[in-house]
């Protein structure tokens, strides 16, 4: 079994170029990929499973269970399940970045800043 989702079936989220859930394709991961403008990113949150994020291009300022680091091209950040994080897109560049989410749908709990 195997399926293409093409560019004109991809759903669009508000601060992501593409939210793909697996839960409908049999996949059992879903992903994010974002194209930030500086300043702009998620709020503190978490999920009840892991979630990957590999940065293509750009930085992230990330705050991961209370450590700030900052993330570049070429970096891969592994968040582990009910770790609260948030991140922004900094510099002068877009953030280009992939999120993982170890499930077939996403399960955001939103945590407040």
């Amino acid at each position: 079994m195997f399926e293409i989702v093409h560019r004109c079936d991809q759903r669009k989220g508000s601060i992501a170029a593409v939210e793909f859930e697996g839960e409908a394709y049999g996949a059992g991961v879903s992903f994010f990929l974002g194209n930030l403008q500086p300043g702009k990113g998620p709020g503190l949150h978490q999920h009840p499973y892991a979630e990957t994020c590999i940065v293509l291009s750009g930085r992230a300022a990330m705050v991961v269970d209370g450590k700030e680091v900052v993330a570049g091209a070429g970096d891969v950040v592994i968040i582990g399940p009910g770790t609260p994080h948030r991140f922004t897109a900094i510099g002068d560049e877009r953030l280009d970045m992939v999120c993982v989410h170890d499930s077939d749908r996403f399960i955001i709990q939103p945590l407040g800043d």
